[in-house]
């Protein structure tokens, strides 16, 4: 993005004219609101609890005389198909850290070793976006990351929003190789079949643990077609949990006899926050959520449940104990914990399995294309390192007026080594930046559009309903200079837009690149409607062979005529600016795909 103007309160994590003071007051008052990551410093801060809440119960005098029993539930969710340790973002005192966290062989001992405390009433669920994220699920459709899944050991899992980015059949396939249960109460079949109006999957699951019956409602997003391309969820209908909530909780609570109801729901942590608001989950203990991939590391209270989210990329394990005496509910221990692979060393079978997904696309996956000496990360509300790569590789490239990059969440940093200075970028990296095939499209928009397509778009970052909140960041921009104010009402956010260092005249038509969604209208362009002259470019985002010759064909960024001269030798100044040489292998990359 060019020259975002952070004022006092900015939410993207740079400071232009805020000092850390009014940072941390900001992230307090943005609690209530879930903005982003600035949903309350307990939920990204780096905090490591060990030993863990085992020690809660051990001193609980039920449990110590014998009277009492206590179940545990293991809950991870948005893996998105990480299967190696990986660098990860923590908030600690202010200051980005970063940490050695992750990877499927050390989350499978830490959830081994975590069962063994209680090894006859753990559960362990998955609240979905396992299936995409990654080179070796995008190349096999999310069949390599089952087996992986299985040999964890999951008990239930839920469908996230990005298990359908196969279509839906492929979604099917993924999850009916899945070995534990599977639950979903708002996704239905939208066909012209015998199946027209069917749930795709079983709306809740019950089982028994301490002695006690306990159930679980599964929901997915139910904004998941706008959300992305709408062709990835053709043939499913979503609905809103106000639809069936209260019956099923009815059916659990009044019929099933359930002692403890839990809902699984991947809607993202304002949503969940809702959620738990409305009147219709009274009766719902917990709402375990996920989509945001935040980090709640206290249980957020709800007036009618509460709510919890355990982070992303297998990166960390949220743990709930409940003690039950004499079939009553007696007490709740949550933690958040830290997959760190220095304490749970990796578990050697999972290594092998992860090796085994790896070995058809090792060659193509392990291709380096270029290096970096700042760090990649896209953990920031507005203006990431990541995305202005994208951005500007494609202003360099295709030289629109304005280039777009998706809001995404998913994508763990990526550090350079402390002894080399360098990150190593390689195709597999690229799979986790851009995890969808989609191509570039152009097209014009007059000013006007441009202003009515920013205000919805900050509307879905920003809204004062966290219903209508997507569960993205803002998209991320090149080639313009947008000032707006995040909690004025809907529609009238903006206050004014540059581009080109000019004022935005509202009947004049620029030119726009972003990644075509596929489902989309011709006419429509990462959700700006009625575009003109749209064109597909035949460059794609995403990976392909060509990437194998990258590395042997580096331009200089310093010296090159073509390259912008106020982007060389820029080094990062904590707004998401990066080093040449980086920036250069990004031009090539999609030079050449």
């Amino acid at each position: 993005m060019d020259n975002i103007y952070h004022v006092k309160n900015c939410t993207c994590g740079c400071a232009d004219a805020q000092k850390p003071s009014d940072r941390r007051s900001f992230i307090k008052q943005a609690s209530a609101l879930g903005l982003g990551l600035a949903f309350g410093t307990k939920v990204a801060s780096g905090v490591t609890q060990y030993p863990h809440a085992l020690n809660n119960i051990k001193k609980s005098d039920a449990v110590k005389s014998g009277k009492a029993q206590h179940f545990t539930l293991l809950h991870t969710s948005d893996i998105h198909a990480q299967l190696d340790v990986h660098d990860e973002f923590f908030l600690e005192n202010g200051q980005p850290v970063y940490k050695k966290r992750g990877g499927m062989a050390s989350l499978k001992t830490m959830i081994q070793t975590l069962k063994a405390e209680n090894p006859l009433n753990t559960l362990v669920i998955d609240g979905g976006d396992c299936f995409q994220g990654g080179g070796v699920a995008a190349l096999s459709q999310g069949k390599a990351i089952v087996p992986l899944m299985n040999n964890i050991g999951y008990d239930l899992m839920l469908p996230g929003n990005w298990e359908v980015v196969y279509g839906k059949d492929m979604m099917m396939r993924d999850l009916g190789a899945y070995t534990g249960a599977k639950i979903c109460a708002n996704m239905f079949h939208d066909t012209q079949d015998e199946s027209k109006g069917d749930m795709i999957f079983p709306p809740y699951w019950t089982t028994r643990v301490a002695g006690v019956k306990i159930g679980f409602i599964g929901y997915n997003d139910p904004l998941t077609p706008k959300r992305q391309s709408p062709a990835y969820s053709h043939g499913i209908q979503f609905t809103d949990p106000s639809v069936n909530a209260a019956k099923y909780v009815k059916i659990l609570r009044d019929y099933e006899q359930c002692a403890m109801v839990f809902m699984v729901t991947h809607m993202g942590l304002a949503q969940q926050v809702d959620l738990a608001n409305k009147p219709y989950v009274d009766g719902v203990d917990y709402i375990l959520g996920a989509d945001t991939h935040e980090r709640v590391r206290k249980p957020i209270e709800g007036k009618y449940s509460k709510v919890t989210e355990p982070g992303a990329f297998g990166s960390f394990v949220a743990k709930l104990d409940i003690v039950v005496e004499n079939g009553i509910v007696k007490e709740h221990h949550y933690n958040l914990m830290d997959v760190d692979p220095e304490m749970y060393q990796p578990d050697a079978e999972m290594l092998s399995l992860v090796e085994a997904a790896k070995a058809p696309y090792r060659k193509e996956l392990n291709t380096v294309i270029g290096s970096s000496k700042t760090t990649l990360v896209r953990y920031y509300v507005m203006e990431t390192p990541m995305d202005n790569l994208i951005t500007d590789a494609l202003m360099w490239k295709l030289k629109p007026d304005i280039a777009l990059s998706n809001g995404f969440r998913f994508c763990p940093p990526l550090v350079p080594d402390p002894k080399t200075k360098l990150a190593t970028i390689t195709n597999d990296y690229l799979w986790s930046m851009l995890p969808v095939n989609s191509e570039a499209k152009w097209a014009q928009i007059t000013g006007a559009q441009l202003k009515q397509w920013l205000e919805k778009e900050l509307e879905n970052v920003f809204a004062k309903d966290p219903t209508k909140r997507f569960g993205g960041w803002v998209v991320r921009f090149k080639g313009m200079e947008v000032n707006f104010t995040a909690d004025k009402p809907k529609g009238e956010r903006v206050n004014w837009i540059k581009i080109k260092g000019k004022k935005m005249e509202p009947t004049k038509l620029y030119s726009v690149i972003a990644c075509d969604r596929e489902g989309d209208p011709v006419d429509t362009l990462c959700r700006i409607e009625k575009v003109q002259n749209p064109k597909l470019l035949g460059i794609n985002l995403s990976l392909s062979l060509q990437l194998s010759n990258l590395s042997h064909q580096i331009l200089d960024c310093c010296s090159a005529s073509k390259c912008r001269s106020n982007h060389c030798n820029r080094s990062h100044d904590g707004c998401g600016y990066y080093n040449c040489s980086f920036y250069t292998h990004f031009c090539v990359f999609f030079i050449l795909s």
